[in-house]
């Protein structure tokens, strides 16, 4: 398999695999293999309107203390929380 560096040296990294302190830009929004009550085409929209769009700089703030769930984070201006397993479709670079 090959690696996907790209040209700023990173691999990417989903959201949800991020750990507190991480700093990232969205590349992309990939729900279709993520284990959500939304359905792909929903979490996708959700995600957008919370301001997950391509370019917005994150950066994890606090994890929950039972399964380090949910994640509060900072999406360019605004900090909001989100579970884990719908953070997963959130491609950072």
């Amino acid at each position: 398999m090959t690696s996907m560096l790209h040209h700023n040296g990173h691999q990417p990294i989903l959201l949800g695999n991020a750990r507190r302190g991480y700093r990232g830009v969205v590349q992309a929004i990939d729900s279709e293999k993520v284990a959500s009550a939304l359905q792909p085409v929903e979490l996708e929209s959700r995600l957008i309107e919370l301001g997950f769009v391509e370019g917005a700089k994150v950066e994890v703030l606090h994890e929950g203390i039972i399964g380090r769930d949910p994640i509060a984070v900072r999406v360019d201006n605004i900090t909001i929380a989100v579970r884990r397993r719908e953070a997963m479709a959130v491609v950072l670079m």
